[in-house]
């Protein structure tokens, strides 16, 4: 027996136009998750202000926040979690930061758009993907050589092009590009590293997590000034994996 569909034109439409939604759909999903993790993140500041000395993000900083797709930086396994606001892990020991705390270094750093800023730790590479969206020009270091490989492929194939990524250590900061406007570090280090100071800009701003693996750690935002001296200020208790590599 011989079964016979007939297959009208509006029946074709429907199909098509199903298909064509889905992937729409998805990004949609993705769009409203990043938005509420936002949302999360300007509460929290709110609730942070008095360490902070503020209580809202800047403009450029939440822009960023919520165009760059934290799920494309997390496992394949883990995306689903991408956009809860806590640390995720990323393999080789290491961590995607809570996206509160990439919001309030980038914010604290004050960056102007025509900034050069220093990265140490590059990571998944989301906290240079946020960097991106703000400045002009970001170097990054990573100094597990698998890790930051994995990194900058993802971050070219997402089309950063102001970003420039390199393994290495990063306690010696990257001399050939200094100086540089600002300094961000994504590792907790037992003392501020005398490379990066020397590689920041008078009248720039570092921020960096100050502490031992097994101690409470403090966010620190260091401030260099006209006559090469420093100004610092300790911000709040932080808990980020170790700064390895040059630190005697």
């Amino acid at each position: 027996m011989t079964f016979r569909f007939k297959t009208t034109n509006t029946v074709i439409f429907c199909v098509f136009a199903l298909l064509a939604a889905l992937p729409s759909s998805h990004a949609d999903s993705w769009k409203s998750k990043r938005l509420a993790m936002v949302g999360e993140i300007e509460a929290d500041v709110r609730d942070t202000s008095r360490f902070l000395g503020k209580n809202k993000l800047d403009n450029n900083v939440l822009k960023a926040l919520k165009k760059v797709q934290r799920h494309e930086f997390v496992p394949p396994q883990l995306q689903k979690s991408a956009y809860q606001n806590r640390p995720l892990p990323i393999g080789f020991g290491q961590t995607i930061s809570q996206p509160y705390i990439v919001a309030i270094m980038t914010d604290l750093l004050a960056l102007k758009q025509t900034d050069r800023v220093l990265e140490i730790g590059t990571g998944s590479g989301y906290q240079a993907a946020i960097l991106g969206e703000v400045v002009d020009k970001v170097f990054t270091i990573e100094i597990i050589e698998e890790l930051g490989k994995i990194a900058a492929e993802r971050l070219e194939k997402l089309g950063y092009r102001n970003i420039r990524a390199k393994i290495g250590d990063g306690y010696y900061g990257w001399p050939g590009e200094a100086p540089f406007d600002s300094i961000v570090v994504t590792a907790a280090a037992s003392h501020i590293p005398p490379p990066l100071l020397k590689q920041l800009k008078p009248g720039g701003r570092m921020i960096i997590p100050v502490g031992s693996r097994f101690m409470v750690q403090q966010l620190v935002l260091l401030e260099k000034t006209k006559d090469d001296s420093f100004k610092t200020r300790q911000l709040l208790p932080v808990r980020f994996v170790p700064l390895t590599g040059g630190q005697p």
